[in-house]
């Protein structure tokens, strides 16, 4: 069951980690505030559907060095977005590696804040639990 609400919440927290890394990192550029929204919502399509597959393909390498090859992936999907949108530049994989761990910092950031926000306990089990009561 897809809920729309979290759907919302995760694009919201594409839209400012994508943001807060255009602002510092200086190799990316949007050209206009819609071109950046229309960049946010295309890496939020290309995080949905094509990074999980990706994910899965590098496992191994993943577990080799110890998550840090997800930034590497998630710096691809930056700019493959950047491909897509016309007016929204990433100036090489530096910056976009750079935009990668800006985002994980906010993501981290953003799950601490709801967690506390509403109540819930921060902790792995508290995650698990969860997730297998609502799938």
């Amino acid at each position: 069951r897809v809920n729309m609400i979290e759907i919302l919440i995760v694009w919201l927290a594409t839209v400012l980690g994508l943001g807060i890394a255009t602002l510092i990192t200086p190799g990316i550029k949007a050209k206009s505030f819609v071109t950046f929204l229309i960049a946010a919502t295309v890496l939020g399509l290309i995080n949905a559907f094509i990074r999980p597959v990706l994910w899965l393909l590098t496992a191994p390498l993943s577990v080799l060095t110890f998550g840090l090859f997800l930034l590497v992936i998630n710096a691809l999907m930056i700019m493959l977005a950047a491909a897509l949108v016309p007016g929204f530049e990433v100036k090489g994989f530096g910056s976009a590696l750079l935009a990668a761990i800006i985002m994980a910092i906010v993501g981290v950031i953003g799950f601490v804040a709801v967690a506390l926000l509403t109540g819930a306990d921060i902790s792995w089990y508290s995650y698990e639990y969860h997730s297998q009561t609502f799938h």
